[in-house]
């Protein structure tokens, strides 16, 4: 119960820690970039709007110990460059990394993230807490499922 407890104490301070500046590209073009004091920019002319192919995945089953690439796939589909600020795992079993540039319009993109199984027998269902700069919600949240056999 202290570590569930102690897990939401964490991610209440790492999201209250995030705000949006300007920051330009080579060739001119303004975006948001996230730095880490403040809050969200309200300034929706920035946002753009995403499509995930792969948000919800089943990994089967894996032998104990192993470790488990995950890849969640999308696609910018707005008029805007699409960028993840942040990736967030719920678990230290798991652990996750943005695209490193912005998603220009009609692109995809990946997030990948890495599941260690080590003493995680049963069946695991895992979430990624995503922030990004699109319409309807900033947030959003990938999941996997993976069965971790006895080795």
């Amino acid at each position: 119960m202290r570590k569930l407890i102690l897990s939401f104490m964490v991610a209440a301070l790492l999201g209250s820690c995030h705000q949006i500046t300007r920051n330009e590209t080579a060739n001119g073009t303004e975006f948001p970039m996230a730095t880490n004091a403040g809050t969200v920019s309200e300034d929706s002319s920035m946002f753009t709007e995403i499509e995930w192919l792969d948000n919800d995945l089943d990994l089967g089953k894996v032998k104990e110990g192993q470790k488990v690439d995950v890849a969640f796939r999308f696609r910018n589909t707005g008029k805007k460059p699409l960028i993840i600020y942040s990736v967030n795992p719920a678990c230290g079993c798991t652990a996750a990394e943005p695209p490193k540039e912005p998603i220009l319009p009609g692109a995809e993109g990946v997030i990948n993230a890495s599941f260690d199984s080590k003493g995680r027998v049963g069946t695991n269902q895992k979430s990624i807490g995503v922030y990004t700069n699109t319409f309807g919600t900033t947030n959003h949240n990938l999941v996997f499922k993976v069965e971790v056999e006895k080795n």
